[in-house]
């Protein structure tokens, strides 16, 4: 028997910012057993917490709409802060991730040939090259944050380097993309002068973008701007302006996702009873702690969705305009999906987990994120295979829901483990 939507008005008070900014699951899987799909007063959105609903809403492009797919600041920002929010890419503006069809299809076709299996292969000596000479310059300190040393700075390094951006544009490229993060995800009043700070970065980001477009239009390199522009299939390119749009995005979620993701893998596994040991041994390869990482904590914890017209999902009626919150983490912990234990446990056959989404918006850089994140950990366990977990509190996560992300993990390296000593770690393929 379907439910209105109106009788379920009061709501549940999860708080992904507050109270379940650690550990958002447990509630999730909870309420999930008998409310799989729940109205969040905080969020102003229905959460779906089952893998089987968000999957049919993913799949019906005809009743769900991708276009207001970010959060939303939860308090009003000032008139021209919000103008250049809605402007800085352009007028009308909208990265691949907020495109319907059928203008979303185009788009997306041409920027799939920058991660095609075998650009993907021809990149990987960058990538492995990028990851052992930051793995270095972190194990000279016997003790450091690995977000800040390691995570953040490999994962920006690698997606600006595929898409040609120099390295000193790179620390711009990070405060520009924590400048997005502040204000898509306000929620409570801040100066205005602060807030019109950020915007004005988002203005220089895209202002950035467009000249990078214009420096590859006129002059090619060996690098995915240039691949947009130049190499289509059947003549098929993007055009200036489209190039332009797309740009920010696969910088922001193309580094942000996979720090996420390699800080909670790295704490997930070095607290575990086996702990950093049966990964530099063998024991658990690097696909399997890579999966298993995305399953249990998916670094992008879920994607809104918007109704177009009355629909049912989960048995709960909506009307046309209501908000979903697809909770992609919640699917990786859904009792009724097998291969979905309650713990941490790579290498035992878990579920395929939707922490790169479904449907036509399927993250287009998975093959390359995956790939990123392995070989991170290879070099991780090959130069540190002493790695710890260091000493005081556990971490605790941003308050950046939906995304995933710890504030700092502190780690423990003896430097007396000399290169020449070490174990290589086998290529995982």
């Amino acid at each position: 028997m379907s439910v209105d939507s109106g009788q379920l008005h009061e709501g549940r008070s999860f708080d992904p910012y507050g109270a379940h900014r650690d550990d958002p699951y447990s509630f999730l899987a909870d309420i999930g057993e008998t409310e799989p799909v729940f109205y969040a007063p905080l969020l102003n959105a229905w959460c779906v917490t089952r893998r089987e609903d968000m999957v049919a809403v993913l799949r019906d492009d005809r009743n769900f709409s991708a276009r207001d797919h970010n959060p939303r600041p939860a308090v009003a920002l000032p008139e021209d802060v919000s103008r250049m929010l809605r402007t800085w890419r352009g007028a009308g503006a909208l990265a691949v991730g907020s495109l319907d069809p059928p203008e979303h299809a185009r788009i997306r076709e041409i920027l799939n040939i920058g991660f095609t299996p075998a650009r993907v292969r021809a990149f990987e000596p960058t990538i492995r090259a990028i990851a052992d000479d930051l793995v270095e310059r972190a194990a000279v300190a016997p003790e450091f944050d690995f977000i800040t040393a390691f995570a953040v700075p490999y994962s920006l390094e690698v997606i600006c380097r595929r898409l040609g951006i120099p390295d000193e544009y790179l620390d711009r490229c990070r405060m520009w993309s924590e400048q997005r993060i502040e204000l898509m995800m306000l929620q409570r009043h801040t100066d205005p002068d602060r807030l019109r700070e950020c915007a004005r970065g988002l203005m220089d980001f895209g202002a950035f973008a467009r000249s990078l477009v214009r420096e590859r239009l006129a002059s090619p390199q060996d690098d995915l701007i240039s691949e947009l522009l130049h190499d289509g299939k059947a003549g098929q390119t993007l055009t200036a302006d489209e190039a332009s749009v797309q740009i920010p995005t696969l910088i922001f979620a193309g580094h942000m996702t996979c720090a996420e993701a390699l800080g909670t893998i790295l704490f997930q596994q070095l607290q575990s009873p086996g702990g950093w040991a049966e990964v530099v041994d063998g024991t658990i390869a690097a696909r399997e702690l890579v999966e298993e990482g995305l399953r249990f904590d998916s670094p992008l914890a879920g994607m809104y969705r918007t109704a177009v017209r009355d629909v049912v999902v989960g048995n709960v009626h909506m009307a046309a305009g209501s908000r979903l919150l697809l909770l992609y983490g919640a699917a990786g912990w859904d009792s009724r999906s097998p291969g979905c234990p309650a713990g941490f446990s790579p290498g035992s056959g878990s579920a395929t987990h939707l922490a790169f989404g479904h449907g036509i918006h399927f993250c287009l850089g998975a093959g390359f994120a995956r790939l990123q994140l392995e070989i991170a950990i290879q070099a991780i366990a090959t130069r540190m295979p002493g790695l710890t977990l260091a000493p005081g509190s556990p971490p605790h996560h941003r308050p950046v829901f939906p995304l995933r992300a710890l504030t700092e993990l502190r780690v423990c390296y003896s430097g007396d483990e000399h290169p020449e000593g070490r174990r290589e770690i086998p290529t995982i393929r």
